[in-house]
């Protein structure tokens, strides 16, 4: 899907034209993995997120309703939206300057070891935000469908997968759906999305894949970021979920893997690296 081409000089003219109290701070580009979003400082307490694809493009407008009701409950920060700016001639999407937040990604083994408690106080903390009436977000919270079976199967096979992959894509199907009512999600807790300090967990960044649905979806994390003690640990802090829970979740790692790794293998490192980790924690070997 084309990419919108943003720069400095876009994001100085769309701060000039629609929030000119911030107009003569200095701008400059912020290089990160993520494929979804172009982000830029905003002098030094700001930052700006600009859409990069059309699948993105809802993203600001989301992350402007969910954020602030979830993120008075959450032990770390997440970056607050303070404006929403409007589509130009010269760039078609919503848009949003947000609250800038400290910290660096790390990859697991640089962590400190209390990262898979916090990580499950964060995930405790955003299911526990009141979610009554919200629609159930359709495009994650929720492993099922024909569409998605057959676009798993097709990945597995492309990525060199075998069976102990398709079997446990099909132990998720199988297993028990949520049926209680829909938790806040965050659904996209990868390396690239946590910050830290010191090595302690310090923000969630990226609200763009946020909704509400099954909880298994932010579950996956447990493949996703942690390696296989963190995950044990992790596990253990969250033993209100079933097994048919971690289950589903293990589905939703999976998906996420095999749809990421051929799409991003050969244009981001970064994005492939995590599905290949996820699948290594899923299944080692799995490619032998």
């Amino acid at each position: 899907m084309p990419e919108i081409a943003t720069d400095v000089a876009l994001v100085r003219d769309l701060i000039r034209t629609q929030f000119p109290r911030w107009r003569g701070l200095p701008v400059r580009e912020v290089a990160h993995g993520g494929t979804s979003n172009a982000l830029y400082r905003l002098g030094d307490s700001l930052a700006v997120r600009l859409p990069r694809r059309e699948w993105s493009a809802d993203d600001a407008a989301e992350e402007a309703l969910i954020v602030p009701l979830v993120a008075p409950s959450l032990p770390v920060a997440v970056p607050e939206p303070l404006e929403l700016g409007a589509p130009t001639d010269r760039y078609p999407y919503q848009w949003s300057v947000v609250r800038w937040i400290d910290g660096v990604t790390a990859p697991v083994e640089a962590v400190d070891e209390d990262v898979p408690f916090r990580l499950a106080e964060f995930v405790r903390a955003l299911q526990s935000v009141d979610a009554q009436g919200r629609p159930w977000k359709s495009s994650r919270g929720r492993v099922s469908g024909i569409e998605d079976d057959s676009a798993v199967r097709s990945c597995i096979a492309q990525i060199g997968g075998g069976p102990r992959l398709v079997a446990i894509w099909e132990e998720s199907l199988a297993a028990p759906r949520w049926e209680r009512p829909g938790r806040w999600l965050h659904a996209d807790l990868h390396e690239g999305n946590l910050l830290f300090t010191g090595g302690a967990l310090t923000g969630v960044i990226d609200w763009g894949s946020a909704g509400v649905g099954d909880p298994a979806a932010d579950l996956m994390t447990a493949w996703l970021y942690l390696d296989s003690r963190g995950r044990k640990a992790f596990q253990r802090e969250l033993a209100e979920f079933d097994d048919a829970d971690w289950a589903r979740a293990q589905g939703w790692a999976l998906h996420l893997a095999v749809l990421a790794l051929p799409y991003y293998r050969e244009t981001n490192r970064f994005l492939a690296g995590i599905a290949r980790r996820t699948l290594d924690g899923l299944c080692p070997g799995w490619d032998d």
